[in-house]
C-alpha cells in the first residue's frame, strides 16, 4: 500500500519517495539522498508533491480546465503515419491495444498491482471536505459497489478515479500510474465511465451506433472520424452484449432512461478499458428496469473478462450478484470497506445512513427498510 504522502494542490512541486510493495531502481538522474543510496533493495516509489492551482472562484481547477476536451494526436499506423482525429485503443476481442506514446520527465514506478490504490486521498472545496483521508485498493479481479447517503463523497470518489479531478492531499494510484506525474489525456482512454454528466453531453440526435463507436476516438458527437468494420463489429457487439442492438438506428433523445443507461454501458466498455466506473447507472429508472439494469450488469460482473469495476449507488438492492466488495462513505470518510459479505450488514449500514436499518439478503441480492418505530402508549 502506498504511504500518506503529498502535499496540496496540483502543480507538481517537488519529488519524493514512498515505500511501497515492489522492488525498483531510482530513475536516471535522479537522487534520493545519501541515506536511501546506501539501502540496497530498498522498495520505493517517486510522489510528487503538489501545489495549489486556484481559479477565478477560489476553489481547486478541474484536472484539463482550459484544455479542449477533443482529443489529441493518435498512435502511429502500421504504415507508420499517425491518426489524426484522436487516439484510438484497443484490447481485447480480437483488437490491438496501442501504448500511449507520451514521455514523462521522470521514469516513474509503474509496477502497481493494484487498478485503483488510493493512500489518503482528500479533496477540498472551499471549506468544505468532500473527501477526508480515503485509503482504498481495487485489485483487477474485484467488483465494488461504493455506497452512502446524499453528499456522502461518493461521486467525488469516482472522479478521481476517473482522473477527472486531483486530490487535494494524498496520493491516487490508477492503472499503475500516480495522478499528477502523468499526462490525464493519455489516461483517461484506459477508463471506462458512465454518468449523468456524460450522458447530458450526447446529441440528443446522434444514432446509437454512434454513441458507441465513437468512444473510438474518445470523442462525444460524431463528426469526421473514419472507423473500419473492426470498430463497428465491436460496437454492435457490446449493444448485443447489454440487450439494444435493437436500437442501434435509433436516435439517443428517442430512448428510455433505461435504455440510454445501457448505451452508456456499451460505450464505456468499447475502448476495453481497464477500469469500469459506473456513477448511479440506476438512477431515475422503474423497477423494471432497475431489475433489467442489474441483471445485465451482474452478467458483467461474473465475466472473468470484464474489467474491474466500480458502481456507486444509494441502494443496496441495485447491488448486482456477482460483486465482491463494497466501500461504504458517510461526510467523506470511510465507514466500513471489503468484501461485500462482510461490509454489508445492519450495523454497518445503520451507521452509514444514520437510521436503524433491517437488512435482507435473499438469493444473492440485498434489500433494506427502516427498522419499525415503537409506539407510545
Amino acid at each position: 500500500m502506498l504511504e500518506r504522502k503529498g502535499g496540496e494542490g496540483w502543480r507538481p512541486a517537488e519529488a519524493q519517495w514512498v515505500a511501497l510493495d515492489w522492488e525498483c531502481q531510482p530513475a536516471p538522474g535522479c537522487t534520493r539522498g545519501a541515506e536511501q543510496a546506501e539501502q540496497p533493495g530498498q522498495r520505493v516509489a517517486l510522489v510528487v508533491a503538489m501545489e495549489p492551482l486556484v481559479g477565478s472562484h477560489g476553489v481547486d481547477e478541474q484536472v484539463g480546465h482550459g484544455v479542449p476536451p477533443e482529443p489529441r494526436g493518435g498512435p502511429p499506423c502500421q504504415d507508420g503515419s499517425r491518426r489524426q482525429h484522436g487516439m484510438r485503443l484497443r484490447g481485447g476481442h480480437g483488437a490491438r491495444r496501442y501504448a500511449p506514446d507520451a514521455e514523462l520527465p521522470v521514469d516513474r514506478v509503474t509496477a502497481m498491482s493494484a487498478v485503483l490504490e488510493f493512500a489518503g486521498v482528500t479533496v477540498r472545496r472551499g471549506q468544505a471536505t468532500l473527501l477526508d483521508s480515503i485509503d482504498w485498493s481495487v485489485d483487477a479481479d474485484q467488483r465494488w459497489v461504493v455506497l452512502g447517503p446524499n453528499g456522502a463523497g461518493k461521486t467525488t470518489l469516482l472522479q478521481v478515479a476517473a482522473a477527472q479531478i486531483h486530490p487535494t492531499e494524498g496520493v491516487a494510484g490508477i492503472l499503475e500510474e500516480v495522478l499528477g506525474t502523468v499526462d490525464v489525456f493519455d489516461l483517461r482512454p484506459r477508463i471506462g465511465l458512465t454518468s449523468a454528466a456524460l450522458a447530458e453531453r450526447i446529441p440528443r440526435g446522434e444514432l446509437v451506433r454512434d454513441v458507441v463507436v465513437s468512444a473510438s476516438y474518445g470523442v462525444v458527437g460524431r463528426w469526421r472520424e473514419e472507423y473500419d468494420d473492426l470498430d463497428h463489429e465491436r460496437a454492435t457487439d457490446l449493444l448485443v452484449e447489454v440487450g439494444v442492438s435493437h436500437l442501434a438506428d435509433r436516435t439517443f433523445g428517442t430512448l428510455s432512461e433505461g435504455e440510454r443507461k445501457r448505451v452508456q454501458i456499451a460505450r464505456a466498455l468499447m475502448t476495453d478499458p481497464e477500469l469500469l466506473l459506473l456513477d448511479e447507472p440506476a438512477a431515475g429508472l422503474d423497477l423494471g428496469g432497475r431489475e433489467d439494469l442489474v441483471s445485465t450488469l451482474s452478467v458483467l460482473a461474473n465475466d472473468p473478462d470484464s474489467p474491474a469495476t466500480v458502481l456507486v449507488s444509494h441502494h443496496v438492492e441495485e447491488i448486482p450478484p456477482g460483486f465482491t466488495h463494497a466501500l461504504l462513505l458517510r461526510d467523506g470518510a470511510v465507514v466500513a470497506g471489503g468484501p461485500v459479505d462482510e461490509v454489508v450488514t445492519e450495523e454497518n449500514l445503520s451507521a452509514t445512513f444514520a437510521l436503524p436499518l433491517v437488512l435482507r439478503h435473499e438469493a444473492g441480492r440485498f434489500s433494506a427498510r427502516r427498522r419499525a418505530r415503537r409506539h407510545v402508549g
